[in-house]
């Protein structure tokens, strides 16, 4: 790992994401890392989505004895049923996350975006959803483009509860997806989310955001309406449910019909944020 002297043997891995493509985005950018593919597992979702509750993660990560586990990004593992503004209902799935990562030693990663807040405020409250979420992990990185510069990044430390908070940490990210890590270096948590604030990126998760919003303005909507609109402008439908978490949307039924209904506040993820 940068900046650190020890060199542990490689370990396996199970990265899954909800957003990149495995084939066209994810491996790719392994095989220009220099990454040993083979040592890289996915928990199949083809038949069954997976969620922070679901069996199969303990069940893959003793299988594999995989070191790692990468979720990204948590709204799209937290499934129809749970509101992640809603702090009984995120406590019980990250107390088995814990439980789970505590029983096979492996170290449990989760990609999270952050709100697009324009009066600044405190980081940790930054985070999507319920700040039980920030609470109930461990640790937590802010990762950003450094203002100014198209491909340099950093990632500093926004909160460490078993060590000591780590040195910030400059690299480089190029347009073919190769990292370079630059060493320490003295940038805040603060300066990070001041930068994104002022050069965010529109992404297709930010449309679905923006769209969703404004239809659900004007009353409830089908499901398979949205999903329907958001697929003309191609964006799928893992995509529109990962919105949907980000607004706090509900679903309720109507008979046979799903329809979404606009329960929570409007929140455009900018930046992510690992914890």
């Amino acid at each position: 790992m940068p900046e650190c002297e020890d060199n542990n043997p490689p370990q396996p891995v199970i990265y899954q994401t909800a957003e990149d493509g495995l084939a066209d985005t994810i491996k790719p950018r392994l095989v220009a890392l220099g990454a040993d593919c083979a040592k890289v597992s996915v928990i199949d979702e083809s038949e069954r989505a997976l969620t922070l509750l679901d069996e199969r993660i303990e069940g893959a990560i003793r299988k594999t004895k995989a070191g790692l586990l990468i979720l990204d990004p948590l709204q799209g593992y937290l499934g129809a049923d749970i509101d992640m503004h809603r702090a009984n209902e995120i406590r019980p799935v990250f107390k088995r996350l814990a439980k789970v990562a505590e029983d096979t030693g492996a170290a449990i990663v989760i990609v999270g975006h952050m709100n697009k807040s324009q009066s600044g405020g405190k980081g940790m409250y930054r985070g999507l959803g319920s700040i039980d979420i920030a609470a109930a992990v461990r640790s937590i990185l802010v990762v950003g483009r450094l203002d100014g510069s198209a491909s340099l990044r950093a990632m500093a430390h926004l909160k460490s509860s078993l060590a000591p908070e780590g040195q910030s940490i400059k690299f480089e990210l190029t347009d073919s997806g190769v990292l370079s890590w630059l060493g320490g270096c003295d940038v805040s948590t603060e300066q990070l989310l001041a930068a994104s604030r002022s050069g965010s990126r529109q992404t297709k998760e930010n449309t679905a955001c923006s769209l969703i919003s404004a239809w659900l303005k004007d009353g409830d909507m089908p499901a398979t309406e949205i999903i329907a609109k958001l697929k003309e402008l191609d964006i799928s439908k893992r995509t529109a449910e990962n919105a949907k978490a980000i607004l706090g949307v509900r679903s309720k039924k109507f008979g046979a019909i799903s329809m979404w209904t606009n329960a929570g506040k409007e929140a455009t993820p900018t930046e992510r944020l690992l914890l």
